[in-house]
């Protein structure tokens, strides 16, 4: 049974760490959106561009490999999205993976970890040390170039 948790009652006094990982992942997510939909509206010109996009799934090794990976990636985020959904009484959670299925796992699962954010206390939240923050930041400047570079045309 879900156990009815209102939000924070003053949002502007959330601590500066949940506004902050709040935008990093509306972000991570925006770019999800243009990055993975910039790709899958190549398959709309033809009325049978959603079966083709999964066939295309399937063309290499590569391919396949980054589809199971995304879809057990995406088993795993629902588990934990339900079972946190849950914990801190976050609405909508069928949505998120709704979504996930339908947009992009990738834009809805951010969506999710501001919600969840936004829900948990100002002492569930994790400071970071120097080299976890230092290493996080490299591989988000990674992350976005690797995405640049395979969503170019």
């Amino acid at each position: 049974m879900a156990v009815y948790r209102p939000a924070m009652s003053h949002p502007t006094a959330r601590p500066t760490q949940t506004r902050l990982l709040c935008i990093v992942y509306a972000v991570i997510a925006a770019v999800a959106l243009a990055a993975t939909w910039s790709q899958n509206v190549a398959y709309f010109h033809s009325p049978t561009g959603l079966l083709t996009f999964w066939s295309d799934t399937k063309v290499n090794p590569a391919s396949r490999s980054i589809t199971v990976d995304i879809v057990l990636f995406f088993l795993a985020a629902a588990i934990f999205m339900v079972l946190e959904g849950r914990k801190h009484a976050i609405p909508y959670v069928w949505a998120y993976l709704l979504g996930g299925a339908l947009v992009a796992i990738s834009v809805t699962f951010p969506l999710f970890l501001i919600a969840r954010q936004l829900r948990v206390g100002p002492s569930e939240t994790t400071r970071l040390s120097a080299v976890d923050a230092t290493i996080l930041a490299v591989l988000s400047v990674l992350t976005i170039a690797f995405v640049i570079w395979v969503d170019a045309i």
